[in-house]
């Protein structure tokens, strides 16, 4: 269907731990909608993570296929697969990666400078979403001078800049207080509503897993659970 913007199926991922093997991922099944926001959830090393790298082409897969907005991620080279990534995903990690020696904008308009997008358009669209995600007055701000939340709006700005179809979240509120976390995760709902662009988080937060619509529980490199979560945004900043 048009609408099934990831489609993973029999997605196998083994580990080879010296005489061990560790299969991480015991041949996953899932589909998600153009527009959803899904987070997976569960207990440290279930799998979670390697999840979220095999789904969005960051890590390769022993078995089954992965197809993100129909294409195959099996038949794309690795320059095409970078290139792919480049245009329809956007990813926010824990530890913001954000360059210290550029400032929030330099850092938001970097990827689409990469990209071959002429410098004034990046200057602008970087401009229009940094606006959106509520911290223009520390645009020409190094990170070394910016709050966990301000640093992490800027990641999320950077990670929409491009305008992905897919944003990937790997623990974005981990490494910040509970009051920044919901002011973060309500900020991405807000963004999902407004463009209608797919989220996929994993967390190991309870009040982060209950604002998503969708939650995947995951045990022992499986779906264990596969559930609607009823959504409320109180509506907070950070």
């Amino acid at each position: 269907m048009t609408d099934i913007i990831i489609d993973a199926v029999g997605v196998r991922k083994i580990y080879d731990a010296g005489r061990n093997k560790i299969e991480a991922l015991k041949g996953i099944d899932l589909q998600v909608r153009r527009g959803e926001v899904v987070a997976v959830m569960g207990p440290s090393g279930c799998g979670k993570t390697t999840l979220l790298n095999c789904l969005s082409g960051l890590d390769t897969i022993d078995e089954g296929t992965v197809k993100i907005a129909g294409r195959d991620l099996k038949e794309l080279t690795d320059n095409q697969k970078t290139d792919f990534r480049a245009h329809e995903m956007g990813f926010v990690f824990q530890t913001y990666n954000l360059l210290p020696v550029l400032t929030g904008v330099e850092n938001v308009e970097l990827p689409m400078l990469v990209g071959g997008i002429k410098p004034s358009q990046a200057r602008k669209r970087a401009q229009e979403v940094i606006e959106m995600v509520d911290v223009a007055p520390w645009a020409n701000h190094r990170p070394a001078e910016m709050s966990g939340g301000q640093r992490q709006r800027f990641t999320i700005a950077r990670a929409l800049a491009t305008r992905p179809a897919i944003v990937w979240a790997d623990e974005p509120t981990g490494a910040l207080d509970s009051e920044t976390s919901m002011g973060i995760i309500e900020l991405m709902v807000e963004l999902n509503a407004l463009n209608q662009q797919t989220f996929v988080w994993v967390t190991h937060a309870e009040e982060v897993g209950a604002l998503a619509k969708r939650l995947i529980r995951m045990r022992d490199g499986e779906i264990v659970s596969d559930s609607a979560v009823h959504l409320a945004v109180a509506g907070s900043r950070a």
